[in-house]
């Protein structure tokens, strides 16, 4: 079964043009990205403290969980293949992504590192039956992490999907403070159906379920940083370093987050390679990429204390499940029943799992710029698309073939400037004698991204959450590049 016969729907896209024109940043090359984390089911965490480095210069007193020692090992297997080495410090924003298999029996231990003002720290798991050997209670959870001291919690990780895990110790700053993360967990039993496509990918499937195939994804953390809160808690620390310290008070409210994170970073840093050393408490990156007709796995977490309207250009997503409760058909267990979105309304603390997917289907002409008497033939399947798969434009929507733009395009270097943009409106390098001519780009050339790709703005539909400290363009923003099927996605990097 190809990725083009598991379409669940697709509809039109945006015009192309206004799109690319905010998608231009020359100074950022492409850098791809799956889902990283570490795998278990046994995991030693620690929560500390450190510095996390924004765009604008800033660095923020942040706390973080992190690895207690050497992971078991990263994922994907590929991570450091070409990209820089992985690493899981004592301290990162997000904590660790944590990947286990469905039915695995999941112990988590954490030792308390921070400060000695912060107090207690610890952490829950929604969704999952939990007990806990050590700790001490407190007036915020039942078991908690002392200053010094350890914690164990375990659990069956009894439900795929995407979950969150958060500090359930003075919830208002510790989880204001960077104390979160997620738990991916793989089906156990992912339908015979579904076929990998990507060797990054950690299944063939979402759910054990046949609707929920998919062959890339990626991991939206959606958070923000009040860095007046940060300074407080920073100062209250070093008032008192060591010894017996009374618990840290600060002011939550008024609210005023004036940083706004995606993985962890901001635009543009966001789509800077994973792991890469200039963000070393912030090692995971946010920029998708996919080739037509693929479909995306979106895992999108709301970390943070306000809701962020996370839109994405391009196409909907159908929605799979949220809080790893899969959303099926009352009447038809068969079928999804998940709403088909363009903007996610993320809640704090909830997750959501959907599927994206692009074909150009809807843009109403040639995005492979065909032309007739060229050789080429477009063999629609039952869905419609070209259905010969050792062909270039395998997957192209049939009914657009060798149909001409219906407007002249605009000169790349007015519309768009930076790499982002593929400076023309097809898909693919263009070869000399393909009819795309203008005073900037003559045949045969390329004017931008190398992989000449269509690129989409995913990002807060909430304008000040696109800015950095109030500065544009910033924050919760990164880009979907639509690949040419002939290029190679690295997600390594």
């Amino acid at each position: 079964m190809t990725p083009l016969t598991r379409i669940l729907r697709s509809t039109s896209s945006a015009a192309l043009f206004a799109l690319a024109a905010v998608a231009a940043w020359a100074s950022i090359r492409p850098a791809q990205a799956a889902v990283h984390g570490i795998s278990g089911p046994s995991f030693f965490l620690v929560a500390s403290a450190d510095f996390v480095s924004q765009p604008d210069g800033a660095s923020i007193y942040s706390w973080g969980y992190g690895c207690d020692g050497a992971p078991a090992g990263f994922l994907p297997g590929q991570v450091g293949g070409t990209g820089p080495a992985p690493v899981c410090l004592q301290m990162q924003l997000p904590g660790p992504t944590l990947i286990v298999t469905e039915g695995d029996s999941v112990t988590v231990r954490l030792r308390n590192n921070l400060p000695a003002a912060a107090g207690n720290t610890s952490i829950v798991f929604p969704g999952f039956t939990v007990s806990t050997l050590g700790g001490v209670s407190g007036a915020y959870t039942q078991e908690a992490a002392s200053g010094g001291g350890t914690v164990t919690y375990s659990f069956v990780a009894t439900t795929p999907g995407t979950h969150a895990y958060y500090s359930g110790t003075q919830a208002d700053l510790q989880i204001e403070m960077g104390l979160f993360g997620v738990i991916i967990v793989r089906p156990k039993s992912p339908p015979a159906s579904c076929v990998r496509t990507s060797a990054f990918s950690l299944s063939t499937a979402a759910y054990d379920h046949p609707s929920t195939c998919y062959d890339r994804e990626y991991l939206f953390q959606i958070s923000e940083i009040d860095s007046r809160i940060h300074d407080q808690a920073l100062a209250q620390v070093k008032a008192c370093p060591t010894g017996t310290c009374p618990e840290i008070r600060v002011k939550t409210e008024p609210y005023r987050p004036n940083y706004y994170l995606l993985n962890g970073r901001s635009m543009p840093d966001d789509m800077d390679t994973a792991y890469a050393p200039g963000y070393l408490h912030q090692p995971y990156n946010c920029n998708p990429h996919m080739h037509p007709g693929e479909l995306v796995l979106m895992r999108i977490v709301g970390q943070g204390r306000w809701q962020h309207p996370y839109h994405f250009h391009g196409n909907h997503a159908r929605v799979l499940a949220r809080d790893g409760n899969l959303i099926v058909s009352a009447t038809d267990p068969g079928a999804l029943a998940g709403p088909l979105l363009f903007t996610t309304p993320t809640v704090s603390g909830q997750t959501q799992d959907q599927i994206f997917t692009w074909t150009g289907k809807g843009l109403n002409w040639d995005v492979y710029n065909h032309h007739p008497g060229d050789g080429t033939v477009c063999t629609p399947d039952a869905n419609g698309y070209h259905s010969v798969p050792t062909d270039p434009n395998f997957g192209e929507w049939c009914q657009d073939h060798e149909k001409p733009i219906p407007v002249t395009p605009p000169d790349p270097n007015i519309v768009a400037i930076g790499q982002w943009y593929g400076g023309t409106p097809y898909l693919g390098l263009q070869p000399a004698g393909s009819g795309f001519t203008t005073t900037n780009e003559p045949p045969g050339t390329l004017n931008q991204n190398p992989e000449a790709g269509y690129a989409y703005m995913w990002h807060s539909h909430n304008e000040r959450e696109i800015t950095t400290n109030d500065v544009f363009p910033g924050g919760i923003l990164t880009m979907l590049l639509v690949d040419p099927p002939t290029w190679f996605i690295d997600e390594s990097l």
